[in-house]
């Protein structure tokens, strides 16, 4: 079957070979998917959600029973006051964008202690200048950079903190950048620290990529808001599109109050039919996410056996379903690229080509073929053209597409001339 889907037996079998010392990894992965499966069963029966949870609404969504319960489902699967969870927000972006613009006033300033944002949010907040970015309203913007290692610089944060500080952002995921996903446990140890020096300050942390990949979350360890989009992990790739925002009631309601209007906050907005995806989705997320996990382990042990560099490493522990894997070349980028979009189901057809994407610097290369676009928690690869090159592989709804999908960019690799068959030996 995987030479009918273009695969040699060459590659076939040297992704056997690296998938034969896994077992243990993946083990560790059900285990977690495990546990996280069990916290959102009981969260959904602690709420009683029933078939009234379904019905669709419309117009203003007045005493919409299922959204009502979805945003209480949330709140307790994060342990937080409240939640909002909307089909509303289009994005992770939009979601992030809300939460800031909700809670940061002119004369406040924003923080991010771990170096640059993620590219689409840096005209957000106005880094890359743009029409009502914060910087617009009056919001102030201060970064501290990472250490040569990739740690944070602790001094530099002291000092970074001061009394225009509002709320410090913490990007749990790497974004286009080389650098670590931060653990829970990391991430925990800086929200401490920086409430240390500044009590009152609020703390945000992007979860995008990072739900379900460990047994806990940001909001357990202190953050204020947790945010992240649908249409990744806790989607469970069924979600249509949403975002969603977790955290202090405090800080909830005033992003209800901006992403619709204020006095009207969590009243409104209809569900327009979406609830079933919504819920089961969600359902469905610890395991979906235990599969785009393994494909990264995979690819990490595939790509590190031929001397490519990968971040994590191949031993590494995970703490987001994204795996860089830095390939040298712009060439060696597209061909990685039309390896995964020719395992896609959907768009398999197509070659995926560099291009200029809005919020971008660099022209981007994207390899998706998804049921919903721009979902990745399907199988994507992405990343920008710059050195050093990396691409930016997730997704996945099963385990076994994610196998297909890298044992496929390894053959495109192969039939490009970047890595020989003699290269494919047993690890």
């Amino acid at each position: 079957m995987y030479e009918t889907l273009g695969l040699s037996r060459a590659v076939y079998e040297y992704g056997e070979a690296v998938l034969a010392r896994l077992t243990s990894r993946f083990a560790d992965i059900d285990a977690a998917a495990e546990y996280n499966q069990a916290k959102v069963l009981a969260a959904f029966q602690k709420n009683r959600v029933d078939a009234a949870c379904f019905a669709a609404t419309t117009g203003y969504g007045y005493n919409d029973v299922g959204r009502e319960k979805l945003e209480q489902v949330y709140a307790d699967v994060f342990h937080t006051e409240a939640a909002l969870v909307r089909p509303q927000i289009t994005c992770g972006t939009h979601a992030l964008t809300v939460a800031l613009s909700a809670n940061l006033l002119p004369g406040d300033e924003l923080l991010s202690p771990v170096g640059a944002p993620y590219d689409t949010l840096q005209e957000v907040i106005g880094i890359r200048p743009s029409p009502c970015s914060l910087a617009e309203y009056g919001v102030t913007y201060r970064q501290v950079d990472l250490l040569s290692d990739g740690t944070f610089d602790y001094d530099a944060i002291r000092s970074a903190i001061g009394s225009r500080t509002k709320l410090i952002t913490i990007q749990r995921s790497k974004g286009y950048a080389t650098r670590p996903s931060y653990s829970v446990e990391e991430i925990g140890k800086l929200i401490a620290f920086c409430k240390g020096v500044k009590p009152d300050v609020l703390v945000m942390v992007d979860n995008c990529y990072g739900e379900f990949v460990e047994l806990a979350e940001p909001s357990d360890v202190g953050a204020d808001m947790v945010v992240g989009s649908l249409i990744k992990n806790p989607g469970g790739g069924l979600a249509p599109i949403g975002g969603y925002i977790c955290g202090t009631k405090v800080c909830v309601d005033r992003c209800a109050y901006r992403l619709s209007a204020p006095g009207l906050g969590q009243e409104v907005g209809a569900n327009l039919g979406l609830m079933p995806a919504l819920f089961q989705g969600f359902f469905l997320a610890p395991t979906v996410t235990a599969g785009a996990l393994k494909g990264a382990v995979f690819a990490a042990n595939i790509y590190e056996s031929l001397g490519y560099p990968c971040v994590p490493d191949a031993a590494e522990d995970r703490h987001d379903i994204i795996q860089a894997v830095s390939l040298g070349s712009r060439e060696a980028m597209v061909a990685f690229c039309k390896g995964i979009q020719q395992a896609a189901p959907v768009d398999s057809y197509v070659t995926p080509e560099p291009w200029a994407m809005p919020g971008y610097d660099d022209d981007v290369i994207m390899a998706a073929g998804a049921f919903v676009q721009g979902s990745s928690i399907e199988l994507s690869a992405d990343g920008p053209i710059r050195s050093p090159y990396a691409v930016y592989f997730q997704g996945g709804l099963t385990w076994y597409h994610a196998k297909t999908g890298i044992l496929m960019s390894l053959q495109k690799m192969v039939e490009a001339g970047l890595v020989s068959e003699s290269q494919l030996q047993v690890p």
